[in-house]
């Protein structure tokens, strides 16, 4: 069994740093894949429960709404008893989740089973962001942290393609139940490996009231850089969660007459480019306030341009482009983690916690945003009826992003002055 290993991060052996990061990550990984599996599985949930759009895109949005709202306790959570607890509770709660998903039979018994498996995946990313400072010296933070997201995207990878052999091969059931008896696994790894601290193997911090924790969100959000560290998240992250989270399957087959096989090979890219472009994120803008920013806006910006030139072509998009749209939306999609950057820049250890999730936030009401607009625009539109969404109800219901752009652009840039005058001064 593990003593105490040391007092500081730079204390600690590289390898068990990296075990106490990888098993971490493996628990953030099964969440993204609890909540990506829906997106290649909405055509047989619309079959399998009779479900309209609104109903098929109100299971992502209850997820939405579940994982925002449950971020501030989380992140109290995790710096009252510590990362460790709230992770082990987090990976129990979503896989019993995910096995009533499985074996439920009607629409409100899964729309019950997503808000389960929610409410534990909330818990997954703001752990894994507060024990890499606690395990890592500070010089190697911006890569962990940005290696984070792409490594957990290796869930939204096992969510596309191989998701719909075993769904064709296996059925629901199986495919479902299997992922919930995964989480047994992690469990088990993260009770050997996993502790708070180098020197302690859980962390307990100082018990705050109500008049405290209030105190602690209103001086976490009056920091410049946790709101410039919340609208970079809001910016860069609901985009390629339009795609991976609900529409894009649908987008892909109906909209751009892709087999079902290619569109999940796509979406599958998408992922991969996400796991690649991430840890160059990191290692390209570590340290470089400045730099991140620019970097970031500049491939969401880029991210945009393609969109409109999908959305604008006459008939089917031809697959070079479409291709293009998956890989510019994987390297655009890791500049959301540099929100968290921005925000560790101005904020105390203490509560890192909480900050983290005020900035995780952000993303995830975009993403909400975005996934309900598409579903509200496509029944306004018609493209709920008895025949379908068409490619152009599918095209028209995809410009809500453009608006979303637009707001998280000017306050960026507005949070960015703030911080570069905060600085100065």
């Amino acid at each position: 069994m593990d003593a105490v290993v040391a007092g500081t991060p730079q204390d600690v052996a590289p390898s068990r740093a990296l075990a106490v990061w990888g098993v971490a990550v493996a628990a953030y990984a099964l969440g993204v894949f609890h909540r990506s599996s829906l997106a290649v599985a909405g055509l047989h949930a619309t079959e399998r429960f009779g479900l309209t759009g609104s109903q098929l895109a109100s299971f992502v949005v209850l997820q939405l709404v579940v994982y925002a709202a449950a971020q501030v306790p989380m992140g109290i959570l995790v710096d009252r008893v510590g990362p460790r607890r709230v992770l082990l509770g987090g990976v129990l709660v979503m896989s019993v989740g995910q096995a009533v998903f499985a074996l439920a039979d009607s629409y409100a018994g899964v729309l019950a089973a997503r808000a389960v498996v929610a409410l534990g995946e909330a818990a997954s990313l703001v752990c894994v962001l507060r024990l890499i400072p606690a395990w890592f010296p500070s010089v190697r933070v911006p890569l962990l942290t940005q290696a984070t997201g792409p490594v957990g995207q290796l869930g939204a990878v096992a969510a596309t393609a191989p998701t719909v052999w075993s769904l064709r091969h296996l059925g629901w059931e199986a495919t479902y139940l299997t992922s919930a008896v995964a989480g047994l696994a992690v469990v088990v790894a993260l009770v050997v490996v996993v502790g708070d601290e180098p020197a302690r193997r859980v962390r307990t911090g100082t018990p705050l009231a109500w008049a405290g924790i209030r105190r602690s969100i209103r001086e976490s959000w009056a920091r410049p850089g946790t709101r410039l560290g919340f609208w970079l998240h809001f910016t860069h992250h609901f985009s390629p969660s339009v795609l991976g989270l609900l529409w894009g399957y649908p987008f892909l087959v109906i909209g751009q007459g892709l087999s079902e096989e290619v569109a999940g090979l796509l979406l599958s890219l998408m992922m991969l480019t996400i796991v690649v472009a991430g840890p160059v994120t990191g290692w390209w803008t570590g340290g470089r306030p400045s730099l991140q920013v620019t970097y970031a806006v500049g491939c969401t910006g880029g991210l945009a341009a393609v969109w409109a030139a999908v959305l604008a072509w006459p008939g089917d998009a031809p697959i070079g482009l479409l291709v293009g749209l998956m890989v510019a939306a994987g390297v655009a999609g890791p500049c959301a983690l540099l929100g968290f950057e921005a925000a560790r820049w101005r904020s105390p250890s203490s509560t890192l916690g909480l900050t983290n999730a005020l900035v995780n936030c952000g993303g995830f009401l975009a993403s909400l945003l975005a996934v309900l607009a598409v579903g509200v625009v496509l029944d306004v539109s018609g493209g709920s009826g008895p025949d379908g969404p068409t490619a152009l109800h599918l095209d028209v219901a995809m410009t809500v992003q453009f608006v979303l752009w637009g707001l998280g652009f000017v306050q960026v840039r507005r949070q960015w002055r703030r911080c570069s005058v905060g600085a100065a001064s």
